[in-house]
């Protein structure tokens, strides 16, 4: 058998309602059950999704994000996330591949996440320091990519 032959192919793909469970399940074994606490998660229990991806390999889904319709004050946004990838799936990029995808998707909108300024600013992510979210967060891990400097609180849309 050839190194080829070993070799799987990941696909990215827009999210099916048929992968939700699996979505589900990733996120859960990602982040447990704290995620349910986190003032990020407040925001998805009333947003609708916008766009979601599944990284998918040999057909199994293997890692997830969401894009989630938000305004933040009255400029309507994305918000991004959870980004989950499967355990015996990291380290290859795919988390990247994922981000990138939701970049991609947005186009012209700006997308606003909760998340570490060193891994998201290489996709052009910065500090959004004047947008709200409201429940405890840290400021500084609230990060905006696109036009402008978002203002406000920030709502499901």
């Amino acid at each position: 058998m050839t190194d080829a032959a070993l070799q799987t192919t990941v696909r990215i793909d827009a999210e099916t309602p048929a992968d939700a469970a699996s979505v589900e399940a990733l996120v859960m074994a990602a982040f447990g059950p704290g995620r349910y606490a986190k003032t990020a998660e407040r925001i998805r229990e009333h947003a609708r999704v916008a766009a979601g991806f599944v990284a998918r390999e040999d057909g199994r889904v293997i890692g997830a994000v969401r894009l989630w319709a938000i305004t933040v004050g009255d400029r309507p946004a994305l918000f991004l996330g959870p980004i989950t990838v499967s355990a015996d799936s990291r380290k290859g990029g795919l988390g990247a591949d994922l981000v990138q995808a939701c970049i991609d998707h947005a186009g012209q909108t700006g997308i606003l996440l909760v998340g570490d300024a060193p891994y998201f600013g290489r996709f052009g992510f910065r500090a959004a320091p004047d947008a709200r979210l409201q429940g405890p967060v840290d400021q500084r891990r609230l990060l905006w990519l696109g036009e402008g400097e978002p203002s406000g609180i920030v709502r499901p849309a």
